[in-house]
């Protein structure tokens, strides 16, 4: 019977390698990890892409905002300047409605500064539109609460209800905004209108609500 003869050494090197099914518990938790790794990574950038994309979102708000408030500042910068000069405006009318036809036919000089006066009146609409004001003209039309001022009421059958009659002081606009309201008699006791305009929010049903009050963009003092 041969001698089995085992080297001692190679028997310490075969009890020192790890078994096979260990190497494979060790691959493993290594996969384990690197998927744990990845994962993490991969939210971490979905939320990095999230902040980004919100601050982008907010920045752009940001500029539309300034762009609109540098607009309305340069567009109603001359609100309270402007409302002063309707008073010119309003003095020049008067002049002009207070001459007689007759009187203006009859006296040269009278006519000659009569037509002086209607002068002076348009170029004063004339500079006023340019930088941004409107004359309102709602005589015959429909009675508006948000750029008129009702002051009473004129019994009129011919006209329907709610129809400017008389303007006895001209309104005006700035922008897109009511610098003043037009003082106005409307028609009652005609045909009814098939709708009614709605005053804006702030309104009382007898003047605007949206008007520009001051020289700051949001009318406020």
């Amino acid at each position: 019977m041969p001698d089995d003869k085992t080297d001692p050494r190679e028997a310490d090197e075969d009890q020192g390698k790890p078994a096979p099914s260990e190497k494979l518990q060790d691959q493993d938790a290594g996969g384990g990890d690197v998927a744990d790794d990845l994962e993490t990574l991969l939210s971490e950038n979905a939320e990095m892409r999230d902040k980004l994309l919100r601050t982008m979102a907010d920045m752009e708000n940001l500029r539309q905002r300034t762009e609109r408030e540098k607009t309305d500042t340069s567009r109603y910068a001359i609100s309270n300047f402007a409302r002063d000069v309707l008073t010119i405006g309003d003095n020049l009318r008067r002049t002009i409605e207070h001459v007689p036809e007759d009187a203006a036919a009859q006296d040269p000089a009278l006519k000659s500064f009569l037509e002086g006066v209607e002068l002076t009146e348009r170029e004063l609409l004339k500079m006023m539109e340019k930088h941004g004001v409107t004359k309102l003209e709602p005589l015959g039309q429909r009675f508006d609460p948000n750029q008129q001022q009702a002051m009473y009421e004129v019994p009129n059958t011919e006209v329907p209800e709610g129809t400017v009659v008389e303007v006895m002081q001209a309104g005006y606009t700035i922008g897109d905004r009511v610098l003043r309201p037009a003082l106005v008699a409307v028609a009652k006791g005609g045909a009814k209108p098939a709708g009614q305009a709605k005053p804006q929010q702030g309104g009382n049903g007898f003047g605007p609500g949206g008007a520009a009050n001051d020289d700051t963009p949001d009318g406020g003092d």
